[in-house]
Parts: C-alpha cells; structure tokens; sequence
C-alpha cells in the first residue's frame, strides 16, 4: 500500500540513523543470543543421538568452537538469523523498533515498502552500518545502502508513526 504522504517526509538524518542503530543493535544482541542457544541446541542434539561424533573432544562446544566445518555452519546460522531481523522488519513495514522509536521508516521514493529481496540487498550494502556514513559527504542525506537499493530513509511525523503498523499501512 502507497503512503500518500511520502513526499512530505523529509530524509532522515546521520544522527537519527545513529540513534535507530543504536537501539536496534540491542535487539540484535538479543537475536544473536537467541540464535546462538537454538543452534547450540540442535548441535548438542545432534551429537547426543549419535550423528556427530565427539573426535576426541571433551566439552560439545569444544567440538562445535574447534571443527571448522561445524563452526562455520554455526556462525552463518547466526548471520542470517540476525540480517534476518533487519530484512523482515524492512520489508513488513518498513521500520525496526528502533526506527519506530526514532520515527524512522525505510521506503522506495514512491512510499512502497520493500521488498524482502531488496531489503537483503540494502543490508549487504550497509556494510554493517558503515555506508551510513555517506550521509556525512552526501547533501542528499542518502546513504550507500539507499543509493544503491534506491530507496530512503525518511523521518516520520508523530501522527504518521502512531498510524503505521507492522503490516506497512
């Protein structure tokens, strides 16, 4: 669903986006924790039935920390559940708790969401957060991420955040 206010939304600015991360890298925390106890546990099961076999190992999470293999697998698992949480939460509705507290909401210059294709593009060019300081140089206050998803970051009013909800209306 367009927002017809779009273009009265100004573009957000360096120190909004700063807050935004800031409170979303909270949540990420609390994701990467809760992915990390899942993937732990499933591992653990895995070696109690039997389909994984110690090799030597005292502790499971020596074996998990210390066979490559394993280990890489265990760090993608979390990697894509915390992108995850940015990709879902951009492209249901345009906005992460964080940005909803900011007033913050990511959108195509035409007001339409994005899409869950997009939003994963957007988060590989954030560079973890670094391409936001292309606002810094940048007069048109588009960020790296922005530029090369076309999309934006706008600032909300208080009448708009109050309406929006997580479906993207």
């Amino acid at each position: 669903m367009l927002n017809s206010d779009h273009a009265n939304f100004p573009r957000a600015s360096f120190v909004r986006r700063l807050g935004a991360m800031a409170y979303d890298s909270m949540l990420a925390v609390a994701v990467y924790m809760c992915a990390g106890a899942l993937g732990f546990g499933v591992f653990f099961g895995l070696q109690s039935s039997g389909l994984i076999a110690m090799n030597g190992h005292e502790h499971v999470s020596d074996l998990l920390n210390n066979t490559p293999i394993y280990h890489g697998f265990y760090q993608l698992w979390i990697a894509l559940c915390v992108g995850g949480f940015y990709a879902i939460f951009w492209s249901r509705g345009g906005q992460t708790l964080g940005m909803r507290a900011w007033r913050l909401k990511v959108q195509h210059p035409n007001g339409q969401n994005l899409s869950f294709i997009t939003a994963c593009a957007r988060l590989i060019w954030s560079l973890l957060g670094i391409g936001n300081l292309w606002i810094i140089i940048n007069d048109d206050k588009l960020a790296l991420q922005d530029m090369m998803t076309r999309s934006e970051v706008v600032v909300l009013s208080v009448e708009a955040n109050q309406m929006r909800n997580w479906r993207g209306a």
